[in-house]
């Protein structure tokens, strides 16, 4: 009897885009809204702005009242649109970084955030044009109706400052650090955590155990990386003197809300992003894994 040839690069890349795209799409669906509460408590200066938020539940309510059901979902063209190749980047480059690392002296830990570190760099050079567009419409508070749509935003954005690092490439050594401390972190903890936990039998418990391993690695990862993102939400959003660039790169921007609004400034929209990310980063992992282990057997 022959042994089962290994399936061609192609068919696995295919199986990683379509889990990973897949899994992308049920994760900004289900969680958007809080990215967009969490990017307006980023891009606040302080309490003394009279438009400024007062609590969680102060801004789910204003969203609510003055933007409607809708205001929760600004900005989510650009993810969706974005999902299927930034997934397919994280997930596939993750596998590839994770083979070639396989090859090396490092242990399996290390390698695995190494490849978790990797893929998160080469995803982030592929989101962050769609993260400049999502943030800018996220920062606008005008009714739903009345802003641009995510093609419009992106050809103003365009003509303006062009697509270099002051346009719509803007903030991309933040969007780096972002996503590459957060799959650093993500994949090293979920990997190693789920091997070292044996699996039940049960289908129910089992889905649980890596429910919770999904939900613990998505919230560490959020609160490792929240500067980066809240320097990435300062650059992209809008700049508090228009005209003015006062928010130019990643860690001149951490120092320097750092030294106007204190170290926890650097740790604004935790809340609703461990609110989106530690769940969403479960069902991701969850989505990602029974896809392709559904298209493995079926394709």
């Amino acid at each position: 009897m022959t042994a089962a040839k290994p399936p061609s690069l192609v068919r696995e890349a295919s199986h990683q885009i379509v889990a990973g795209g897949s899994a992308g799409l049920v994760e900004i669906c289900l969680m958007h809204p809080l990215d967009v509460v969490k990017t307006r408590f980023q891009i606040q200066r302080g309490t003394s702005d009279p438009n400024s938020y007062k609590s969680l539940g102060d801004c789910f309510r204003t969203v609510f009242r003055n933007e409607g059901i809708y205001g929760f979902y600004k900005g989510i063209m650009p993810p969706i649109l974005a999902e299927t190749p930034k997934r397919a980047v994280k997930f596939f480059t993750f596998e590839q970084y994770k083979k070639l690392l396989g090859l090396t002296p490092l242990s399996t830990g290390l390698a695995l955030s190494v490849a978790g570190l990797g893929s998160g760099l080469t995803e982030a050079i592929v989101v962050n044009p769609f993260e400049v567009v999502k943030v800018s419409l996220q920062a606008n508070r005008d009714s739903f109706k009345e802003q641009p749509s995510s093609f419009g935003q992106a050809r103003h954005i365009i003509n303006a400052d062009g697509f270099g690092l002051k346009g719509l490439n803007k903030g991309l050594t933040s969007t780096l650090g972002r996503h590459g401390v957060f799959n650093m972190i993500y994949f090293g903890f979920y990997f190693n955590v789920k091997d070292a936990i044996p699996a039940s039998p049960d289908p129910t418990l089992e889905f649980m155990r890596k429910f919770a391993i999904g939900l613990t690695s998505g919230t560490i990862s959020s609160c490792v990386n929240i500067p980066f993102d809240v320097a990435k939400s300062r650059i992209q959003g809008p700049q508090p003197v228009p005209g003015e660039i006062k928010y130019r790169t990643c860690f001149q921007t951490m120092g320097l809300v750092y030294r106007e609004e204190g170290y926890l400034a650097l740790y604004k929209g935790l809340v609703p992003k461990i609110m989106r990310l530690g769940p969403g980063g479960a069902v991701m992992l969850l989505v990602y894994e029974y896809v392709s282990g559904w298209l493995k057997e079926n394709w």
